[in-house]
C-alpha cells in the first residue's frame, strides 16, 4: 500500500472519530478532543515512513515550539471573544498565531528545555483564560460539518507531508499547529451560542495540550532509537494516560 492512500484512509478515520466524539460530549470536551494531535501526530507519522529519523526528532521540535504559538492563538481568541464577534476574534488570535511562530521558528532550544517550557505556558494559560459560564448549545452543525472537517484535515495533512522535503523539519513542525480545528470548533461555538461558549471550547482545549506535549515528549525520546511502531504506541500511550487525567480535571471544573 502507498504511503499516499494510507494518508487517504487512516486520516479521515482519525479525524471523523474525533469530531463524532467531540459533538456527543459538549463545547468543553471538543476543546479538550483536539488538543489531542489530530493533524500533527500523522503529519509526522508520515514523515517518519518517507525520511529518516533525524529529520523526523527535528520536525518534533517544530510541532513542540508550535505550542507556543497554539497558546496565543487561544488565550488572544478566549479574551477578544469576551467583547468581540467571532470574525474580530480570530483575525487578532491568528495574529497572534503567527507572530510566535515566526519568532519561535529563529529560536532553538534543547528538547527537553521546550517541553518544560511548554509545561509552564500550559499551566499559565490554564490560569490566565477567562472565566465563563457553563453554557449548553442549542445550535446544530450541519450535515456536512464533520464531512468538510475530514476533507479540511486530510488535504492539510497531504498538504504538509509533500512540501516538508522542501521547506525544512522545523518549519514543517511549525505549520503543522495551524488551528484547524480547534478554529473550526471555536467560530461555529461563537456564532451559535456566543463568547462564553468560544471560552469553553478553548478551556478544554488548553487542558487537551497536556496530552498533546505527553506524546511528544514520549515520541521524541524514542524516535531515534525504538522501532516507529514501538515510538508510536509509547507516545500515544502517555497522551491517552495524561489525557484521562485532565479530563477528571475538566469535569470537576463543570
Amino acid at each position: 500500500m502507498s504511503i499516499f492512500i494510507l494518508k487517504l484512509i487512516l486520516a479521515p478515520i482519525i479525524i471523523g472519530s474525533a469530531s463524532l466524539a467531540g459533538r456527543k460530549w459538549g463545547a468543553s470536551v471538543s476543546g479538550w478532543m483536539v488538543g489531542l494531535p489530530l493533524t500533527s501526530g500523522p503529519v509526522v507519522f508520515f514523515l517518519a515512513l518517507s525520511h529518516n529519523r533525524a529529520f523526523v526528532f527535528e520536525s518534533i521540535q517544530g510541532v513542540l515550539s508550535g505550542l507556543f504559538s497554539i497558546v496565543a492563538f487561544t488565550l488572544a481568541y478566549a479574551w477578544t471573544a469576551k467583547k468581540y464577534n467571532w470574525l474580530i476574534s480570530f483575525i487578532l488570535s491568528m495574529f497572534a498565531f503567527f507572530i510566535v511562530a515566526i519568532l519561535f521558528q529563529n529560536i532553538q532550544l534543547p528538547f527537553i528545555t521546550i517541553f518544560i517550557y511548554n509545561i509552564i505556558t500550559i499551566l499559565v494559560s490554564v490560569f490566565l483564560i477567562p472565566k465563563s459560564e457553563n453554557i449548553k448549545s442549542t445550535a446544530t452543525p450541519g450535515k456536512w460539518d464533520i464531512p468538510s472537517r475530514i476533507i479540511i484535515g486530510t488535504s492539510f495533512i497531504i498538504f504538509i507531508t509533500a512540501i516538508a522535503p522542501y521547506i525544512g523539519a522545523r518549519l514543517t513542525g511549525l505549520l503543522t499547529m495551524i488551528p484547524l480545528y480547534v478554529s473550526i470548533l471555536t467560530i461555529f461555538a461563537h456564532r451559535h451560542d456566543g463568547g462564553d461558549s468560544a471560552i469553553n471550547v478553548l478551556r478544554g482545549l488548553t487542558y487537551g495540550l497536556f496530552a498533546f506535549a505527553s506524546f511528544y515528549l514520549a515520541l521524541g525520546l524514542s524516535i531515534q532509537d525504538f522501532s516507529l511502531a514501538s515510538a508510536f504506541s509509547l507516545a500515544i500511550l502517555a497522551a491517552l494516560c495524561t489525557q484521562g487525567i485532565t479530563l477528571l480535571i475538566l469535569n470537576m471544573k463543570h
